[in-house]
């Protein structure tokens, strides 16, 4: 049963209405059995215990079915005591006349004894109303709690209070201009028609919204109208309107309902408003998180660009000024580090334009067959330049590796992360490129491996976030966007991409690409192009 019946219910019974007719013939039936049961074990004479046993269908009466059937019941005691048990027999008469005080008094102790009992119900009554009452709140704000979006809390809200009720259930909210519409209902989706959406309701909530005022059947405003209408208010404002539609009931019915509504609508008010605060502080954590991301990419960039331009126009000065003072060696110094500055703004710009490309969904796969041997050797050309004293090693399976995947992200991975194990290794030392592939799987296995400075454990999983670079790196000039762009790479292929320690010191990076196991083995047509 739902709670507004269950309320009405235990409420008319605690003022005597409406009780069964059946209550009636319960307590005649019962003075009339203990009556006979008085004559059959011969108590005719115990006039006293006689008397006190007939309090029991008083008392019966008073705590299961009211004052009425207790005062019907005093009443018939009374008769049949006097009928039955007090001289002359079989008849109204009485021969003592001190017997008529003792049905006065009789009569009074039962009606108060009956009283008595009847209140203690009507307040049973009350406290498992009250209950009944709390655990329904109780469960809406622990339901109310529990939501984190306003589209769906709305929609919760209208349908509890429409469960809790027993009514249909609006609430209006404003929208950006400020006009109060139905943002949810407990009508069916679809339902346009449904009550909350005439031009009498809305106006009503918006009474209600402008006022901050209760409004609507049962209360002292608008009450011949056919809703109630409760204004969702916190401390700082009022958020929108929750609005009830109330069927005639009895004044003290209403007012119960009324108070129940105004703590749904306390509740609703205070979980809009958290919902809301929760809204914006995720706006502001937001904009702070792009404004941090647009200063370190200002930053980054603005320094990263700073040395190779102050290189390209150092150099490109030298030789438009002076150009007779240089020698043929000095000539080719100064060009090639016009060329390294150049190469390094391309690399990174290159690094810009895919990370767009990747967070704006944008990135699209030109597919083929590619050698992975001929990516390699593209990668080593673009890096000698600056590779320095490194001594870059590769180590490729017998067979030839082939795999179906963009050749030119692919390269780019790689120049990225054999950049970083350049950047950050010691002179002489060794970087290993070793490419292995599992037929079974078809998958392929590339590891770029260096003998630098290493990376903590609790940092090989954040290198490949935008703009992150470790404490032990800060030394050497980056962006911090080489990872996190290769990861968004090979992840855009189906791949996986690792930081892991190297067994001779430094890092490894693996990276593990799935070969497209649909595909031929020898991907070479007759005429030797790249079949699609």
């Amino acid at each position: 049963m739902i709670l507004s019946e269950r309320i009405k219910k235990e409420t008319r019974e605690s003022h005597g209405k409406r009780v069964p007719a059946y209550a009636y013939v319960w307590v005649t039936l019962g003075v009339t059995l203990l009556t006979l049961l008085f004559h059959a074990i011969g108590m005719s004479g115990d006039l006293v215990n006689v008397g006190l046993v007939y309090l029991f269908p008083v008392l019966v009466s008073a705590v299961y079915w009211g004052m009425g059937p207790a005062v019907y019941a005093a009443s018939i005691s009374v008769i049949m005591f006097d009928f039955f048990f007090v001289p002359p027999y079989l008849s109204f008469t009485v021969e003592d006349l001190r017997y008529l005080i003792s049905f006065v008094v009789y009569l009074a102790v039962a009606i108060l004894t009956a009283s008595l009992a009847g209140r203690l119900r009507q307040q049973l009554e009350m406290v498992k109303a009250r209950e009944a009452t709390t655990n329904s709140l109780y469960a809406l704000s622990r339901q109310m709690t529990a939501i984190t979006d306003l589209n769906t809390l709305l929609v919760n809200i209208a349908t509890q209070v429409s469960l809790t009720l027993g009514k249909p259930a609006a609430v209006y909210l404003p929208d950006k201009q400020g006009d109060l519409l139905v943002t949810s209902s407990s009508a069916s989706e679809g339902d346009k028609d449904g009550w909350g959406n005439g031009e009498s309701e809305i106006a009503i909530a918006k009474w209600v919204y402008l006022h901050g005022q209760i409004a609507g059947k049962g209360s002292s405003t608008l009450r011949e109208s056919t809703g109630l209408y409760v204004p969702l208010r916190t401390e700082e404002q009022i958020h929108g309107v929750l609005a009830v539609s109330m069927d005639a009931g009895e004044g003290h019915e209403q007012q119960e309902e009324l108070r129940l509504l105004e703590a749904c609508g306390g509740l609703a008010a205070g979980a809009i408003a958290r919902v809301k605060l929760a809204e914006e502080a995720r706006l502001a954590q937001i904009t702070a998180e792009s404004e941090r991301i647009r200063t370190a990419l200002l930053d980054s960039v603005s320094h990263e660009l700073r040395t190779p331009l102050t290189a390209i126009i150092g150099s490109a000065t030298g030789l438009l000024e002076n150009d007779t003072l240089f020698t043929p060696e000095d000539r080719r110094e100064l060009t090639g580090n016009i060329r390294d500055g150049a190469l390094r703004m391309n690399r990174l710009v290159t690094n810009l334009l895919g990370m767009v490309r990747l967070e704006s969904g944008m990135l699209q796969l030109n597919r083929k067959w590619c050698d992975v041997e001929d990516i390699i050797s593209v990668v080593l050309t673009q890096v000698r330049e600056f590779s320095l004293n490194r001594n870059i090693q590769v180590e490729l399976p017998d067979d030839p590796v082939f795999i179906y995947g963009d050749e030119v992200l692919l390269e780019q991975v790689l120049v990225n992360i054999v950049s970083n194990a350049i950047k950050y290794s010691p002179d002489e030392s060794r970087i290993v490129i070793t490419v292995t592939s599992d037929k079974s799987p078809s998958q392929l296995t590339i590891m770029v491996a260096d003998q630098g400075i290493g990376i903590p454990e609790a940092e090989r999983i954040r290198i490949f976030d935008k703009f992150y670079r470790s404490e032990s790196t800060q030394h050497v000039t980056g962006t911090g966007l080489g990872l996190a762009i290769c990861k968004g790479i090979v992840e855009v292929h189906g791949g996986t991409i690792v930081a892991e320690p190297n067994s001779g010191g430094g890092t490894r990076i693996r990276i593990d690409i799935p070969m497209e196991a649909h595909g031929p083995r020898f991907p070479y047509s007759e005429q030797g192009e790249v079949e699609e």
